[in-house]
């Protein structure tokens, strides 16, 4: 089956952090509930996403999350789930990889599977995603 690559954008609606272990010390842990708008190749109004965060540093760590999407990909409409991995660096810089979780597809994008990433840059108000994905 062919993959087929998109891009597009995503901003952030919401962002609410939680320490998990006291502050300052290090390493630390946090949580996050975010909220996200994709348009482009993915097009979700309000994804719901959490990230478990581990603060090395006061500007750098690493962070996983879980993020279910409901809208269209190139068009085909459902809901999905994405696994992401990703590191912060001091220079405010944050870089991700995404992957759909099997089995997570509904609708139209039952059978969906597909990797991607992003690099968000402090500061930027829209990031820039691309997702290589294909349907069964």
């Amino acid at each position: 089956m062919p993959t087929t690559q998109v891009t597009g954008h995503f901003t952030f609606a919401d962002w609410k952090e939680q320490p998990v272990t006291p502050e300052g010390a290090l390493p630390r842990l946090a949580h996050a509930t975010v909220t996200n708008a994709f348009s482009g190749g993915i097009e979700a109004e309000a994804t719901t996403c959490d990230y478990s965060i581990t603060y090395l540093t006061a500007t750098t760590g690493a962070f996983a999350g879980m993020e279910l999407l409901t809208g269209r990909v190139d068009g085909r409409e459902g809901t999905f789930s994405l696994e992401e991995r990703g590191r912060f660096a001091s220079d405010g810089t944050v870089h991700c990889v995404l992957e759909v979780v099997e089995g997570s597809g509904t609708g139209e994008l039952t059978g969906l599977r597909g990797t991607g990433g992003f690099t968000y840059r402090h500061g930027d108000t829209k990031v820039p995603y691309t997702f290589a994905y294909e349907v069964e």
